[in-house]
């Protein structure tokens, strides 16, 4: 059995990412390896975990962070840990966002409210190195 995907999580709410590591971690191919409430904070957090050889396979983040924006660190993220893949999980549903998330680099962008339907898949398609761009985006900007 091939090691599980480690995933780090980034999101300013607690509750959120509480949540979504419970339902993450029912795979038995998926562990949170991190957790960080802040931009800046989550670029610190890798750069431990890259010391220690615990480098995660995906980031989650939010947009909306305080002290360094999810579409920054994702810049920074790609920059720095170019084989780390990165999804945004956001509440924001404008072209603009999305738009910005992609020149960063990322390969999904999902919404919060679309997560209980679209996670699974977003995950296995980022997993076997593909993009997933949430449905909801997608249909609004066709």
């Amino acid at each position: 059995m091939a090691a599980p995907c480690r995933i780090v999580l980034a999101d300013d709410h607690v509750m959120f990412p509480q949540s979504l590591k419970r339902m993450l971690e029912e795979k038995d191919d998926l562990r949170v390896v991190g957790e960080a409430g802040d931009g800046l904070g989550l670029l610190d957090l890798l750069s431990e975990l890259n010391l220690n050889g615990m480098l995660p396979h995906l980031v989650i983040l939010d947009i909306v962070m305080p002290n360094l924006t999810g579409i920054e660190a994702a810049h920074r993220i790609k920059t720095s840990y170019s084989g780390v893949k990165v999804m945004m999980l956001t509440m924001h549903k404008n072209e603009g966002n999305r738009n910005w998330a992609i020149s960063a680099g990322v390969e999904g962008y999902l919404l919060k409210q679309n997560a209980n339907e679209e996670l699974s898949v977003a995950l296995d398609t980022i997993r076997q190195g593909g993009k997933y761009f949430s449905s909801y985006i997608d249909r609004m900007w066709q």
